[in-house]
């Protein structure tokens, strides 16, 4: 399990730049849905990406946990915000969900240092 997140950030980030190089046109289209399921509409950006960030955790992804916080914070999120969206996933994902949870707010308080 991830300890270091600004370090893991870094290595999320490279995977993905990697995988960008790969598959451009694939990552391309992908980007283009994460921005446009992202943009502001009858939800707001910042909690669609709570709702990410939920979702992500009841799936139990590091990587995806660790950039979607990055981003909830980008757009404002407060810890308050993270703890209430891992307390929601708790109870979509049962246990699992909370030990990813556990992380996802440890990320926050890293990230956002």
């Amino acid at each position: 399990m991830v300890t270091d997140h600004k370090a893991f950030a870094k290595e999320v980030d490279a995977r993905a730049a990697n995988l960008f190089k790969a598959a451009p046109d694939a990552m391309r289209a992908f980007r283009g849905l994460m921005e446009s399921a992202g943009k502001d509409g009858a939800l707001d950006s910042k909690t669609k990406e709570l709702m990410a960030l939920a979702v992500v955790i009841a799936v139990h992804c590091e990587g995806c946990i660790n950039y979607h916080t990055r981003e909830a914070i980008r757009k404002g999120a407060s810890r308050e915000e993270v703890a209430e969206t891992a307390a929601v996933a708790i109870e979509m994902g049962g246990g699992p969900a909370a030990v990813y949870s556990a992380q996802a707010l440890d990320a926050f308080d890293q990230l956002s240092s």
